[in-house]
């Protein structure tokens, strides 16, 4: 029986371990009605997949499960009407790498429901190289304009500035006029951060804990991908009618606040929930993906690769918070 490779993950007395198995590769009879069968070409690598696989996070719902929530490959089989074998197809989030065997494999089954298709220009590389950090820094700058976050009214914060959501929202700002400033902890990724079009870069360890209910207002809008007291901080330090888009959660979940920036400033707290975006949602937001992300933004934030069968060795620096940008795992080329 045809095999495929890929990286799996157990719980073995309370303790996650991920490793390369080889799976059947299933006929295309069997599918599911709604379901695809994806030849993998590529995925990345996201801050939760490596929670995920080294067992520094709760994120599995069961195991064994194939690790990996960003997958990008070519339709071998379809049990879906919309798709036909030969096309290009990107899924992120939807359960991936959660509830559903994910994308670090050289097969992936899905719903049509998840897919969407690679638009023009993007490549399968380039869409992967976005993957959920793109697509939910897309979600974020969207839902602020939708809102009225406009580049005239004033800088707009983007925190961890250099993780993949960070740092395709730097990009993309920055490509759309606003002048941006960008808060991380890494002293030395001023030069990174500039390059991406930042207007300026702030320590993290400048932005003091709010013990205010109001601070001096100065940011029109916010990306957050760090919680706490961060958060709060952006909150009470936003101008009047500004959005603060909560992504992340990398320093802590709380949020230790007072209703004062909401009902004095009418500061808008946007929550940003990039795993179950509707379908519609998806379809418009890779469109702008297409037009918005330039191959030199591709180039910039994703410097890395790594192959599946190398794979397991490269989440210690995501745990540690040491890596900078995107890094693509590629598996083209391991089919057999």
């Amino acid at each position: 029986m045809s095999t495929f490779l890929a990286l799996r993950c157990h719980q073995d007395a309370g303790r996650v371990q991920a490793r390369l198995e080889a799976l059947p590769v299933r006929a295309a009879a069997s599918l599911a009605p709604g379901e695809v069968a994806l030849a993998v070409a590529w995925s990345g690598i996201n801050y939760k997949d490596a929670l995920a696989a080294t067992g520094a996070g709760r994120i599995m719902r069961r195991f064994p499960l194939t690790a990996g929530i960003d997958v990008a490959g070519i339709v071998e089989a379809s049990n879906d009407p919309r798709f036909s074998p030969g096309d290009a197809a990107v899924v992120v989030g939807c359960g991936l790498g959660e509830e559903h065997d994910g994308g670090f494999a050289e097969r992936a089954y899905v719903q049509g429901d998840w897919i969407v298709r690679v638009p023009a220009p993007l490549s399968l590389r380039d869409a992967m190289a976005i993957g959920t950090a793109g697509f939910t820094a897309a979600l974020a700058i969207e839902r602020m304009e939708h809102n009225g976050l406009r580049s005239d009214l004033g800088p707009v914060a983007v925190t961890g500035a250099t993780g993949g959501v960070g740092s395709f929202a730097v990009a993309m700002l920055a490509a759309r006029g606003y002048r941006v400033s960008a808060i991380t902890g890494k002293p030395d990724a001023g030069p990174y951060l500039t390059a991406l079009g930042a207007h300026d870069v702030l320590a993290a360890g400048d932005m003091p804990p709010t013990s205010r209910p109001l601070e001096s207002a100065r940011w029109a809008g916010a990306v957050d991908n760090v919680g706490g007291d961060v958060l709060a901080w952006l909150c009470a330090s936003t101008l009047p009618l500004g959005n603060v888009a909560s992504v992340g959660l990398a320093a802590s979940h709380a949020l230790q606040t007072t209703v004062m920036p909401f009902i004095l400033r009418g500061v808008n707290l946007l929550g940003i929930h990039s795993t179950w975006c509707p379908a519609d949602r998806r379809t418009v937001a890779w469109a702008r993906l297409a037009i918005d992300v330039s191959s030199a933004m591709i180039e910039a934030i994703a410097q890395r690769s790594v192959d599946l069968r190398d794979l397991a060795g490269a989440f210690d620096g995501y745990t540690a918070r040491r890596v900078t940008g995107r890094t693509l795992v590629r598996v083209s080329g391991l089919l057999r």
